[in-house]
């Protein structure tokens, strides 16, 4: 003799084990999507800032020694040398 109450229960059980496996799948869509808009986004920054590899390799190495401060800084005033070389050299054309 079959209960119903707990035929109606396994129905249930089956039907929230298929909604949970839909969503989980939609996570990981989601979650791949996410990372694939961040990995955008990074290049699109690093591109913009028109950093060589070596420096970009320089600050990963650093950023990877938990000491970012360094090499984000040598970036920086290497990269403000580099303006104002170019600066110099476009006003002694002129």
């Amino acid at each position: 003799m079959t209960n119903p109450k707990i035929e109606k229960v396994k129905t249930e059980i089956e039907k929230t084990k298929a909604k949970i496996a839909e969503y989980q799948s939609k996570l990981r869509g989601l979650e791949r999507q996410k990372t694939e808009f961040e990995n955008e986004q990074i290049v699109a920054l690093v591109r913009s800032e028109k950093i060589s590899d070596a420096e970009l390799t320089s600050l990963m190495k650093s950023l990877r020694k938990e000491d970012s401060a360094p090499a984000a800084s040598a970036i920086s005033t290497q990269k403000q040398t580099e303006q104002e070389e170019t600066l110099n050299a476009n006003t002694d054309e002129n």
